[in-house]
């Protein structure tokens, strides 16, 4: 018997036998930064569920941008991966090569455009203001109506910067997250904070002591309200496959997503 021949093919098969369970088994994987901090975009939860994905040993995260991205990485044949960031950490994060995308809410500002790619918008909202329940501010009709308030927005993101639309207004300090501004309101260190319609509607769901106010066409702010996906500039192979999944989601089916999302958001994110 020629053993070293024997040696040869049975090394080979097993070689070849661990390529086949290997590519067979792992499929790129496509991770994705968010807040896990801004429901019903996207929140932390110890619940494991059909649409949230783990972020720790102990804990997952949820919501619209969770979904978005787990769809997403279904139809490029690639599984998600959720990363927990700060918001700020979120493009650096990107251009770092830490993370493949930005699924968090983020709107494709032109400062944004200068340093990563964005696709077209995968929702479009319209800014609101959360004022107390119990706060005169309910009856308002115009954003300059505000004028004389304290309102507050989430800190390096456009709800704080289109707060000096309003005339005469008192521009507060800027906080690091939602949940943050919520509790400042409830406290009085505000009368007002800017956020979109989705996340004002969770809000209040879960704390009644809370309304929100929406505005007349022309008495609003005067922003861009849609959400886009942010990738590396040297990623546009990703960018155009992203691009042509999310064509394929209509509008219906983000609209439904995000009911589902409002309505299975936690009482309290925090």
């Amino acid at each position: 018997m020629n053993y070293r021949h024997f040696a040869v093919s049975l090394i080979s098969a097993v070689m070849l036998a661990g390529c086949g369970s290997s590519s067979a088994s792992q499929a790129k994987v496509l991770r994705v930064g968010m807040e896990c901090n801004y429901a019903p975009f996207n929140w932390s939860t110890t619940q494991k569920t059909d649409t949230s994905k783990p972020i720790s040993s102990v804990d997952f995260c949820d919501g619209y941008d969770v979904v978005i991205a787990s769809e997403l990485a279904g139809k490029t044949g690639m599984e998600v991966e959720i990363v927990k960031y700060d918001w700020d950490n979120l493009i650096p994060g990107l251009q770092n090569g830490e993370i493949d995308a930005i699924i968090a809410g983020m709107t494709a500002t032109p400062e944004r455009m200068e340093v990563v790619d964005f696709t077209t918008p995968y929702y479009v909202s319209e800014e609101v203001v959360l004022v107390r329940g119990d706060s005169d501010l309910t009856g308002i009709t115009s954003i300059q109506d505000l004028s004389g308030h304290v309102v507050k927005g989430q800190l390096n993101t456009l709800y704080d910067e289109i707060i000096d639309q309003i005339n005469g207004v008192t521009h507060g300090t800027a906080l690091d997250n939602v949940p943050a501004l919520i509790n400042d309101l409830q406290k009085g260190g505000c009368d007002a904070v800017v956020v979109e319609l989705p996340v004002a509607n969770g809000i209040v769901a879960a704390n009644p002591d809370l309304a929100f106010v929406r505005f007349p066409a022309g008495a609003g702010f005067d922003v861009d309200a849609s959400v886009s996906i942010a990738v590396s500039k040297n990623n546009p192979d990703l960018l155009k496959s992203l691009q042509e999944a999310l064509d394929t989601i209509s509008e219906d089916d983000r609209q439904q997503m995000m009911s589902d999302a409002v309505n299975r958001q936690p009482a309290n994110e925090e």
